[in-house]
């Protein structure tokens, strides 16, 4: 029982047997996003022309430009991600290697206020 679920689990769904879409990141969002932009290109080219031929080929170009369009924007904000979550882990790394020393940001000597009018 427990390996025919492992075994189902690990064998995912792939699209036209290349892409994983389980273990692609952003791939099921972008085909979900995709799907609903075939639709709705379609559907109002179809509404507006009433040409059904045409109306197939606008819903195909939709769900291709909305699918790479929202797969390339998932991807970059998570290029973004990762480059903010290193540039924390440094920080953070720093803080515990200089924690204590004279080169600690933190533990800088303040200037001296001057004492009383003068």
């Amino acid at each position: 029982m427990a390996g025919e679920e492992r075994a189902r689990q690990d064998k995912g769904f792939k699209l036209l047997g290349i892409l994983d879409v389980q273990r692609t990141p952003c791939a099921r969002d972008a085909i979900l996003h995709g799907a609903g932009g075939s639709v709705a290109a379609g559907m109002l080219f179809f509404l507006a022309t009433s040409r059904v031929r045409r109306s197939f080929d606008v819903g195909f170009a939709g769900f291709m430009l909305t699918t790479l369009g929202s797969w390339f924007y998932c991807r970059m904000s998570n290029a973004k991600l990762r480059v903010q979550q290193r540039v924390i882990q440094e920080g953070i790394r720093n803080k515990v290697v200089y924690e204590g020393t004279s080169l600690d940001p933190t533990n800088r000597p303040k200037a001296e206020a001057p004492s009383g009018p003068s």
